[in-house]
């Protein structure tokens, strides 16, 4: 059993520590206090050197669009190559651009695809795009008409020239079926502009530019787990992020372009019926059944009684009846405020009893 040290014997410790020797009587045995490190599960270490560009919104907002383009992209797959995968994000961070091609193999093909906005044309900026060969090599053999068995290759297979030319009609659906995961924010068009077969070599981006790596991982049959890496350059991304705030804006209604002309112009040749009304009466049926022609109907108003004019079945204007050029005419005398309107259908409607 370990002795227990006294206050005193602490303090001289302390001190002895301080001088660089021990201080502590012969036989005296120091307990040994173990050291215990936090872990460090779920933390990511934080490089000052490189700070990040985007927020966790802008993070969060790219996660939910990939999740749509990972679920559409499970549902095309299955029925145009009659194979059973289940697509999900398994990762989503801001890195730098070495790191991405660093993973490549030697054999690898990357796919460099452009982004075309809608009225803004194509971007300087292209993103990436890496299927793993084993994906690409069970979707070929579907294509062919081959069974549902799942071929594995190794990850630094190569292609074969006819293998080649079916990588790019399988990477146009993967490519096509993003259009529709950003279609719920912008209009966008993705298209392949050429393969890359030494990734490492390439140098659209800087090694060490801001880039946003999205890895997805395909189920294929519950046998095999593929991957498909896309990575999208920081000012691409920015831009993307930007026409979409400018849309949202627009959205909420902070657009102040005044286009009453326009409006009216659209409507300027539109027809609505006009109907000048002189009075309103209610009859039995049967006086309405002894109406005889010659019979006069005593509307209750003298001749020079306002009459009211309704556009469609709104009361727009008050006038007065008069001739025009031999034809029964109305002078319009006021504008009827819908306040108005309000009052006189109710005194119109005291004037309907019998």
């Amino acid at each position: 059993m370990a002795d227990v040290l006294s206050q005193s014997q602490i303090d001289e410790l302390l001190k002895s520590m301080a001088d660089g020797n021990s201080g502590l009587p012969e036989g005296t045995d120091v307990p040994k206090q173990e050291i215990t490190e936090k872990p460090e599960d779920g933390f990511s270490k934080y490089d000052f050197y490189s700070p990040r560009k985007f927020t966790k919104e802008k993070l969060k907002l790219l996660r939910s669009i990939f999740e749509n383009y990972a679920r559409i992209l499970t549902s095309q797959v299955n029925g145009v190559f009659r194979a059973m995968t289940d697509i999900t994000v398994i990762e989503l961070r801001e890195t730098r651009y070495y790191e991405y091609v660093n993973s490549f193999h030697e054999n690898d093909c990357m796919t460099v695809v452009d982004m075309y906005l809608q009225d803004k044309g194509k971007s300087n900026v292209s993103l990436m795009t890496y299927v793993s060969p084993g994906l690409i090599i069970t979707l070929i053999n579907h294509m062919l008409g081959g069974g549902d068995t799942v071929i594995k290759v190794a990850e630094d297979y190569r292609y074969t020239d006819v293998e080649m030319a079916l990588y790019k009609r399988v990477l146009s659906y993967i490519i096509r079926a993003m259009n529709d995961g950003f279609a719920n924010y912008i209009n966008v068009d993705f298209r392949i502009q050429r393969v890359e077969e030494n990734p490492q070599m390439s140098q659209d981006v800087g090694l060490d530019e801001t880039v946003i790596m999205i890895v997805l991982n395909v189920d294929v049959s519950g046998i095999s787990a593929e991957k498909i890496r896309i990575c999208i350059p920081g000012t691409l991304l920015e831009h993307v992020f930007k026409t979409i705030d400018n849309r949202k804006h627009l959205a909420r209604g902070f657009s102040y372009e005044n286009n009453s002309d326009i409006i009216m112009e659209h409507i300027r040749d539109s027809l609505f019926p006009v109907t000048a009304e002189l009075g309103r009466i209610r009859l039995s049926m049967d006086e309405l059944y002894s109406i005889e022609p010659g019979d006069v109907i005593d509307m209750n108003k003298s001749k020079n009684t306002p009459i009211t004019l309704y556009v469609g079945r709104q009361p727009w204007f008050t006038g007065t009846m008069g001739v025009h050029h031999k034809n029964i005419s109305v002078e319009i005398t006021d504008l009827i405020k819908p306040d108005d309107s309000k009052n006189s259908d109710t005194s119109d409607t005291g004037s309907r009893e019998p």
